[in-house]
């Protein structure tokens, strides 16, 4: 049965392979990570602090403070993000790259979250999901790290004589509705938000019932330097 599935993937795998717009998509996948981890990973090796404006008694500002001050480890993050960014953008060594790249965007992708960090709440998802579109695109070279006896014959995928044209309709617009979903979780997913400033933070409370409690909030964050947690629960016990 799991041989009979993974044939069923590997026939759908193929015909995805054989198509110019999934080609363009997984070039513009890597193009785009690619750029995002040099010009991160640069700023670690020319030791210069990231997201440098943030203030650091914000919690994301905190936390790259005391990583700024880490010596060669802080280096050493930067230059395996380049890593990852020139593997990606050698077609041979890809999926060296997306593996290397993957659990690194993955823990941005969480921390982000955890301090609500508007300076990479959308795009650190969505790096995410195009770095899994890039570890599925190279199935057949990945396909033994995964735990299973038996795989079908396929080998590596050789590039069609000719591309399909057809235009998956239905993928991009998955695509685009992730998109806007990541976004409008960005935007709506939380009743509050620390933001990257005091003024910033201030603006989601003006004219609102919460206005009192939510400058509160914002000075808790953006003047105190207290935890976000412990804001948040200042907040729910002062909101009406």
């Amino acid at each position: 049965m799991l041989l009979n599935t993974l044939t069923t993937f590997e026939q759908f795998y193929l015909k995805i392979k054989s198509n110019r717009w999934y080609w363009l998509f997984s070039i513009f996948c890597r193009v785009s990570l690619a750029f995002a981890f040099i010009a991160a990973g640069m700023v670690k090796i020319v030791d210069e602090r990231f997201a440098s404006g943030l203030s650091v008694v914000h919690p994301m500002g905190a936390y790259l403070e005391a990583l700024h001050h880490t010596g060669y480890y802080y280096t050493f993050i930067g230059v395996v993000q380049v890593l990852a960014a020139v593997l990606l953008l050698i077609p041979r060594t890809v999926a060296l790259g997306a593996l290397l790249y993957f659990p690194i965007i993955l823990n941005i992708w969480v921390l982000s979250y955890a301090v609500r960090f508007d300076g990479s709440f959308v795009t650190s998802p969505l790096m995410v999901l195009a770095n899994l579109f890039l570890l599925v695109w190279n199935y057949d070279r990945l396909k033994y790290l995964l735990p299973f006896k038996q795989f079908s014959g396929i080998g590596i995928f050789e590039k069609p004589k000719k591309y399909s044209l057809k235009f998956p309709w239905m993928f991009f617009g998955v695509v685009l509705m992730t998109v806007f979903s990541v976004i409008a979780f960005a935007q709506f997913g939380h009743e509050v938000m620390p933001r990257n400033s005091l003024s910033d933070c201030q603006r989601q409370f003006k004219g609102t019932v919460n206005e009192k409690a939510g400058f509160k909030f914002c000075e808790c964050i953006h003047m105190n330097g207290t935890p976000l947690d412990d804001c948040l629960e200042e907040f729910e016990r002062a909101k009406q």
